[in-house]
């Protein structure tokens, strides 16, 4: 505002304001009070009870000048890592560990500028001073240079140089302030031409810094950390030895779950990260010669019923919360019911102990039993509420087809449907159209289900317009994307068959009658129950999952590979027991809540 000039520091200061506030917002949001607890601490030195993550951090912006990118940094860590490992969490803390340290930096810079800007304010008053005091009274100019003296100001570059660029060259009565600056220097040993040029250097490196430290802001944005961590993390390395070659094709999500069950197990445990998973990893091994191939596979020992004999092998100390959840866990069904029963008798028991003396005994039992079915209604609500906080959901494993959904998997999307008009029939092709453009795969095909809508006799007039017009549209759909051979697009249309007690014709048990129609198919089995199939025959051995979608059901983009991959996980196969004749563990169907996130 006073049109003074501003170090080019302060420029960049200034420039990028809005991006420091928006960091400094991020570390409060991110660094909960006691986040540093949980992380190694360093037990001497210079950083004594600091993270030792932080002191790393403090350590590669120190050694770079406040510029990181990502070659200087896995470098750093991985030369540290030689020494000693990192924890999962250390690994995890290093962006916000950086950010601290890169706003610490920050404050020390804008701190030095900030008594740079006093100084030279203050140089700027007294040369004002002075220059009004040899233009009006040069009489009074002494008195003034007095009064500097006696303030005693500091001989520092910032006030040096910017009293030497005002009074200097401005005439000889000027030059007795500049006389005793130099004066007062050379006790130190010091020159006016050495503190300008070093005032010189000074702004020039404070820029460097300033804009090395904006840039690295910059870098902890658009820095994949989840790339950084699983390259960095030695568990990482240990499980991708997984014996059953799954855990290195699944997605980030399901091997962040394996690893942070490491870290949990590590933690209330003796062995390190490391050791556990490794144990994770030879117990794997040793299954090998099973028939049951989800024993062969890391996750079985970390996320499924293998957790439990690696907890005990290491002799796991859970904290008291932990086991509760696990006790309850293991029999749900048993806890929850036992759970009602005995706070409603609690709660019985509390209003009817009094009623106890003053009733017949048959009154007082019919008073108990009308108690306990009300007051059940209370003890329900609040073991609901209990079991939500007790038992947390699981997430599914998943394999990883964001890039495509693997060669021996192909997936059928099928939505099961009438028709019943030209208006309809246009619109279900346009929606499996809109799921494609939404789920695109090679492995990915998409199918109309379709049945003639009741009718009191085999067929009706407007019958063979709407199976043609149906037809056309399929294969329209599959030329426009270039299937030759109708491979994209599958039309199955089944004829009416009789319902004798309902006395009509209809498709047979309309929707269900139509999905076990198709299994039947895609096994090559009873094609007969079809009048209409449009498609590449020879994939359908080749299908292993189908993908039901009502009429109204929207497939939002890229759900169908997660579909897939989550059934294709080995822990999600289904095992289906010969003596109970049934399926009793991984999953024969999933039905999955599929929304678009907010």
């Amino acid at each position: 505002k006073q049109n003074h000039r501003i170090v080019p520091a302060g420029e960049w200061l200034l420039d990028n304001f809005y991006l420091i506030e928006e960091q400094v917002y991020t570390a409060n949001k991110h660094l909960p009070k006691g986040y540093s607890k949980g992380l190694p601490q360093l037990a001497k030195g210079n950083s004594e009870g600091l993270p030792r993550v932080y002191d790393i951090a403090i350590e590669i912006l120190s050694h770079t000048d406040g510029r990181i990118d990502v070659n200087t940094l896995n470098g750093f860590i991985t030369s540290y890592q030689k020494v000693t490992f990192l924890k999962l969490g250390e690994l995890w803390a290093i962006p916000i560990m950086l950010r601290l340290a890169l706003l610490e930096n920050l404050r020390r810079l804008s701190t030095q500028i900030a008594i740079n800007i006093l100084n030279k304010s203050l140089a700027d008053k007294w040369a004002d001073d002075m220059t009004e005091a040899a233009e009006k009274d040069p009489k009074n100019l002494v008195l003034v240079i007095a009064d500097m003296v006696r303030s005693n100001p500091p001989m520092d570059s910032s006030f040096v140089a910017e009293l030497t660029r005002r009074l200097q060259g401005k005439g000889p009565s000027l030059a007795l302030p500049l006389s005793w600056v130099e004066q007062n220097l050379s006790e130190n040993g010091l020159t006016s031409t050495e503190l300008v040029h070093l005032e010189n250097q000074r702004q020039a490196a404070d820029q460097v810094s300033i804009s090395n430290s904006i840039g690295s802001l910059r870098f902890l944005n658009t820095t994949n950390w989840r790339e950084f961590v699983e390259e960095q993390s030695i568990v990482e390395q240990i499980l991708k030895k997984d014996p059953a070659n799954v855990y290195s094709n699944m997605d980030f999500f399901t091997r962040d779950t394996y690893r942070h069950t490491v870290e949990k197990v590590s933690k209330h445990s003796s062995l390190s990260e490391q050791d556990v998973a490794k144990l994770v990893v030879k117990s794997a091994e040793k299954q090998t010669e099973q028939e049951n191939h989800r024993l062969k596979h890391v996750g079985y020992y970390l996320v499924d019923k293998g957790l439990n004999q690696i907890e005990k092998i290491i002799k796991v100390k859970l904290p008291f919360s932990i086991l509760c959840k696990k006790i309850f866990s293991s029999k749900p069904v048993f806890f929850y019911l036992t759970s009602i029963a005995i706070v409603a008798l609690l709660c019985s028991w509390i209003m009817l102990h009094e009623a106890y003396t003053y009733l017949y005994k048959w009154k007082f039992l019919l008073l108990s039993v009308i108690s306990i079915i009300a007051v059940s209604q209370l003890a329900q609500t609040i073991i609901n509420w209990l079991a939500t906080q007790l038992a947390n959901p699981a997430l599914l494993p998943r394999m990883d087809y964001s890039k495509g959904i693997a060669d021996d998997i192909h997936a059928l999307v099928v939505v099961p449907t009438l028709l019943t008009n030209i208006q309809d029939t246009e619109d279900l092709t346009e929606a499996l159209e809109v799921r494609f453009l939404a789920n695109r795969d090679k492995n990915l095909h998409f199918a109309l289900l379709t049945d003639f809508k009741d009718a009191p006799s085999e067929s009706l007039p407007e019958d063979d317009n709407l199976i043609q017009l149906l037809s056309s549209k399929i294969i329209g759909l599959n030329k426009k994307y270039g299937s030759t051979n109708n491979e994209l697009f599958f039309l199955f249309h089944r004829p009416r068959k009789l319902n004798v007690k309902e006395k009509i014709w209809m498709g047979y048990e309309r929707k269900r009658g139509k999905l076990s129609n198709l299994n039947t198919l895609l096994k090559g089995n009873e094609r007969d129950n079809f009048s209409v199939i449009i498609a590449d025959e020879s994939i359908f051995s080749k299908i292993k999952y189908v993908i039901t979608l009502d009429t109204d059901t929207k497939l939002p983009r890229d759900t169908a590979w997660k579909m897939v991959g989550t059934m294709a996980h080995p822990l999600n196969h289904p095992f289906y027991s010969e003596s109970k004749q049934r399926v009793t563990e991984g999953y024969a169907i999933l039905q999955p809540r599929v929304s678009n996130s907010l």
